[in-house]
């Protein structure tokens, strides 16, 4: 059993990091043979629904599963040691599902014509990026997608308690990652009436998703956190500290 949860959690890890990386080519229409702007045509108000509809679905499943009582409800019935794993392969499925069906709204909003313009936008879209791959390796890249979980679960070790650290980009925000999707969603030369919805969307999630976070941070973490969020911005530096 243990080899198997092990196999689990890498396959897990593999399909989320490749979902990732798609990320990347929908959000910049490069690199993937299906992308926010290209693909199957439809009429305004079906795409509309549609891709509301995949967002919700995607919001909801990224939400609802990292809640602690959610949690506590399923490691009744699976197994604690691949929880986490369960979490990182459902939410590569709901983005696989996104990218599947997704239909593309391409009425400009705005197009940067100046070629110089357009590379500094592409660059601070991969400082983005950039942001949400390394704040994952500043608290704990493994345990946050499940590997140290399965690893210590093979070895018949015992996971050891976290502690609460605020590294490098957490001293200016309290989620980094965050702010770097909403970087990397933003930043882009050519913003289409479909990209503008999937930005509003996830910048909706994301502002509605960190509010639970918090609270389950603060339930976790006690006087610390509560400290911490008094000090520092939720998600732009200076902004959001709690009174």
């Amino acid at each position: 059993m243990k080899a198997i949860r092990f196999l689990f959690g890498i396959g897990a890890y593999a399909f989320f990091f490749a979902t990732f990386l798609y990320l990347i080519g929908f959000v910049s229409n490069a690199f993937v043979p299906r992308s926010i702007d290209v693909g199957p045509q439809a009429s305004f108000g079906l795409a509309l629904i549609v891709n509301l509809t995949l967002i919700a679905l995607f919001g909801v499943q990224h939400s609802v599963m990292a809640r602690p009582g959610f949690k506590a409800a399923l490691t009744r019935y699976w197994p604690t040691q691949i929880e986490r794993s369960l979490y990182v392969a459902m939410s590569a499925l709901a983005l696989y599902v996104l990218y599947r069906f997704w239909l593309p709204m391409p009425t400009m909003v705005w197009t940067i014509e100046l070629e110089v313009a357009r590379m500094i936008v592409w660059v601070i879209a991969g400082l983005g990026w950039t942001i949400v791959l390394f704040a994952t390796f500043l608290l704990n890249h493994f345990e946050l997608f499940g590997l140290r979980q399965i690893w210590h679960d093979l070895t018949s070790q015992e996971m050891p308690s976290s502690s609460f650290r605020t590294p490098l980009f957490y001293k200016l925000v309290r989620h980094p990652i965050y702010t770097g999707f909403l970087i990397a969603f933003w930043a882009t030369p050519d913003l289409s009436v479909g990209h503008l919805l999937f930005n509003l969307g996830m910048t909706a999630y994301i502002l509605i998703g960190v509010r639970y976070e918090e609270r389950d941070l603060k339930a976790d973490l006690g006087q610390a956190y509560i400290d911490y969020t008094k000090q520092v911005g939720k998600v732009i530096p200076g902004v959001g500290k709690s009174a």
